[in-house]
């Protein structure tokens, strides 16, 4: 047997005490692009709260003259009613308090700063948070919002190019995207592509969505299977949301508090409370929001979504 050689000079262990170590911002992997941020138009508020008034149809159909017929020469007369109790949207808050020991901050806060990467996790963590709520919340949230009319169910558990059509005839004033877990992305793809017209795609607010109907699929994790955002087992029940933004389309809209004190980006405000006696930084983070749907045919829900289904191609 050889003798293992042994070289005469400087080693590993030791040579690594003098280097310097190229290092990344702490990595946060609960992160998400939240694309519904991206996608969803949103309104700024004066005071958190937002008034929907809506028209009372049907009840004063107003009448009007379309004919040239020279002696029909009476205009009819009307108006149109409005709701007297219109529904009213209020922000809710999101907060945290981030602590930060002055001393670890003055000691280690090179290359990267303590109190900012502490800041930065945190505000991510509400971002977070705001998506989730905006699609379930038990007040404002998308999913408790729909209305009866707008729920259907799938044909057969899977979802369906058939079953996403029916949603457009739901949603079809200028649909803007749909919204589905990645799984049931992945599901609806399979069904689409066993069926021959798999899904082309697009690139969309700096992102590649496959598209059905000229309309792109929005993934979330926030719209859970089975109530889980990642689901253990490879089946599950979920659900898949058509939407329309924006005020101008009477869509849906996201909504947050404009003109914030410390505002650091949209809706959110960070606020420095002193330092105790032990030393200890502290700053508030609060981020407002809400959302609203102007018109009942804003928004529809494909309901009891299968997403563990799967094909041999062969």
């Amino acid at each position: 047997m050889a003798e293992q050689k042994v070289i005469n000079a400087l080693g590993r262990e030791a040579a690594y005490q003098l280097a310097n170590v190229t290092k990344t911002a702490p990595q946060f992997g609960a992160i998400t692009p939240r694309w519904v941020s991206r996608f969803l138009d949103y309104k700024g508020l004066e005071s958190g709260i937002y008034r929907v008034n809506k028209v009372v149809e049907g009840d004063t159909p107003l009448d009007v003259l379309c004919s040239q017929d020279p002696t029909r020469i009476e205009i009819p007369k009307g108006y149109v009613e409005y709701q007297t109790q219109p529904r009213e949207y209020q922000s809710d808050s999101i907060a945290t308090i981030v602590n930060v020991d002055t001393k670890i901050a003055d000691l280690y806060s090179s290359p990267f700063d303590q109190a900012s990467e502490q800041i930065a996790l945190a505000i991510e963590s509400l971002r977070e948070r705001q998506e989730s709520q905006l699609i379930n919340n038990d007040d404002y949230g998308l999913l408790n919002n729909i209305a009866e009319s707008q729920r259907i169910q799938t044909r057969n558990g899977r979802p369906t190019p058939d079953d996403l059509d029916e949603l457009i005839a739901k949603v079809w004033k200028e649909p803007s995207f749909f919204l589905a877990h990645p799984r049931t992305i992945a599901a609806f793809q399979r069904e689409a592509t066993r069926r021959g017209v798999p899904p082309v795609t697009a690139n969309l607010h700096g992102g590649t969505f496959i598209l059905w109907r000229g309309i792109p699929l929005i993934p979330s994790d926030k719209l859970f299977v089975d109530g889980l955002k990642n689901p253990k087992g490879k089946g599950g029940k979920t659900n898949i949301l058509l939407i329309r933004s924006g005020e101008a389309k009477r869509g849906v809209l996201g909504l947050y508090q404009s003109g914030l004190p410390n505002e650091q980006s949209r809706g959110l405000s960070v606020r420095f409370r002193g330092i105790d006696d032990n030393g200890v930084a502290s700053y508030l983070l609060s981020l407002y929001c809400s959302a609203a749907i102007l018109a009942d045919d804003a928004i529809a829900v494909l309901e009891d979504v299968e997403v563990g289904e799967y094909y041999d191609y062969q």
